[in-house]
């Protein structure tokens, strides 16, 4: 079997169950405990463990069942990070509509440090459950960073950014490490904030929070790096980039060309989930920046709506992206996790299951094999 990403391959996320959905309200409400709670989420998720294996996935993740949001559940495990609401934005969907929505800001109060491990118990339960490749997705470090810029950074306790930036990445390699040595050895770091970055609103946004959105993705890449330094050898490690996904709706739009020369060549990782569902991600044209030995993943099929794409047309794409970058550096996938359409949208559970059947379909009439 070829190390990740594979051919086909996803996100991560999956459609919650109806029974831990109840599960999770009965806890916020004080009708169970944790431990209660971990229980439903465990059986679920070797029911999505299974599913994945069933399909024919190669890369198994536990569907991010234990999390409430993609960042927030793992940030706030940081010392010095407390969730200060949420920062108004305009979500847009298809047929003109919009969504307001506020996702929670992240205000550093103190100083960042890893005070304990985060993902290690939930990657052991996982790889517990599969004999394949077992994915942790994460947050990326820079979430901490942009919906707040300095403004959400406590002057006293860091009077020079480059000290937050370094205890940042620090504790990332804590983490990092923390998940090595249980084992891990594909990791996802999901970063909304370079996907942002080409979109012209909210690069805006960026300056009038007094950030330089031309400087951003040079730093995001060092932060990333230095975060990701001491992984082992045989870590993959990938960040998949996302313009938003709630209740079937996106908040950013954009070609990659604002960040696509520094994503592909000063971020150190070893491959990219792109989305690339539909005419708001762009051209294909960036990808002439990927260099060799890099994989990109391409979202070629929506998690957005029920409608299921066809087989023709995906491959017609994928030999498109072929004219930018060798197509033995290309996979697929949907592109982004189902759990935020979980309200307000037309995915079902049969829905899913066909997409990610397509996109193994797919990959096997155009590669051979998935794996």
């Amino acid at each position: 079997m070829s190390k990740p990403p594979f051919r086909a391959d996803h996100v991560g996320s999956f459609l919650r169950p109806k029974v831990l959905l109840e599960a999770r309200e009965a806890y916020r409400s004080g009708r169970i405990d944790a431990d209660a709670l971990r229980i439903v989420e465990d059986a679920a998720i070797r029911d999505v463990v299974k599913f994945q294996e069933d399909l024919g996935l190669q890369g198994i993740t536990d569907g991010e069942f234990r999390r409430t949001y993609f960042h927030t559940d793992f940030l706030l495990q940081l010392d010095g990070v407390e969730e200060a609401g949420g920062s108004q934005v305009k979500f847009h969907q298809h047929g003109g509509k919009e969504l307001e929505y506020a996702p929670p800001v992240m205000k550093i109060t103190g100083k960042i440090a890893h005070a304990r491990d985060i993902q290690r118990r939930d990657f052991e339960f996982l790889a517990s459950c599969t004999t394949r490749t077992p994915k942790v997705t994460i947050p990326s470090p820079t979430m901490l960073h942009f919906r707040g810029g300095r403004d959400a950074i406590d002057a006293a306790a860091y009077p020079d950014l480059e000290d937050f930036y370094a205890d940042l990445a620090a504790a990332y390699r804590a983490e990092i490490a923390s998940l090595a040595e249980a084992g891990c050895r594909y990791l996802q770091l999901d970063d909304t904030n370079l996907a942002y970055l080409c979109d012209d609103t909210q690069r805006a946004n960026a300056r009038v929070r007094g950030m330089d959105p031309d400087a951003l993705p040079r730093l995001y890449a060092d932060i990333i790096n230095q975060s990701i330094r001491d992984r082992p050898d045989d870590m993959v490690v990938c960040v998949h980039l996302c313009r938003g996904n709630f209740r079937s709706s996106w908040a950013a739009e954009g070609g990659y060309e604002p960040v696509a020369e520094v994503l592909f060549n000063a971020l150190d990782v070893d491959g990219y989930f792109l989305e690339y569902d539909d005419p708001r991600s762009g051209d294909f044209a960036p990808l002439r920046h990927v260099p060799t030995g890099k994989t990109v993943v391409l979202g070629l099929v929506t998690t957005k709506l029920a409608e299921l794409e066809s087989e023709d047309d995906v491959r017609r794409r994928i030999d498109e992206a072929a004219q930018f970058m060798p197509l033995d550096q290309i996979a697929l996938s949907p592109q982004c996790g189902f759990s935020s359409t979980v309200h307000g949208n037309d995915i079902a559970v049969e829905q899913q299951a066909a997409k990610l059947r397509l996109v193994i379909d797919v990959a096997r009439s155009v590669w051979g094999d998935i794996a």
